[in-house]
């Protein structure tokens, strides 16, 4: 199942917290300053995704609303190319400084990282 409308559908979304703990416990990551990916294969047939952004790293939910766009607009332009496989990505302490370019920068170059490192075909 591959959509790539506008929308972000229930069935790429990782929302149950045993998912997320079975990618933390199971995945492997790849970061750049400030933010860093995770991922562990699903036999879904269709990759999922997942945010953890903490209030201490960043505080305003105006400024966490904004990330997580970011980062699903990035996921949903590239899950064509993506194997079957869970990704959480998680922000650390000082994203909040980062201006939305920086971060969409950022984002895109952690993409392009879990692309080559952790996409087990």
């Amino acid at each position: 199942m591959r959509i790539s409308t506008g929308k972000y559908p229930p069935e790429l979304r990782l929302r149950a917290p045993a998912s997320f703990q079975h990618v933390w416990k199971t995945g492997r990551r790849v970061s750049v300053p400030l933010m860093a990916i995770m991922s562990c294969k699903n036999d879904l047939g269709h990759p999922r995704l997942g945010i953890s952004i903490p209030k201490k790293n960043i505080r305003l939910a105006v400024d966490r609303n904004r990330f997580k766009r970011l980062a699903r607009e990035a996921f949903r332009l590239r899950q064509n190319k993506l194997a079957a496989q869970d990704f959480v990505v998680v922000t650390y302490k000082g994203a909040e400084a980062l201006t939305p370019i920086e971060q969409y920068q950022r984002v895109n170059a952690l993409w392009d990282l879990a692309e080559a490192r952790l996409i087990i075909p």
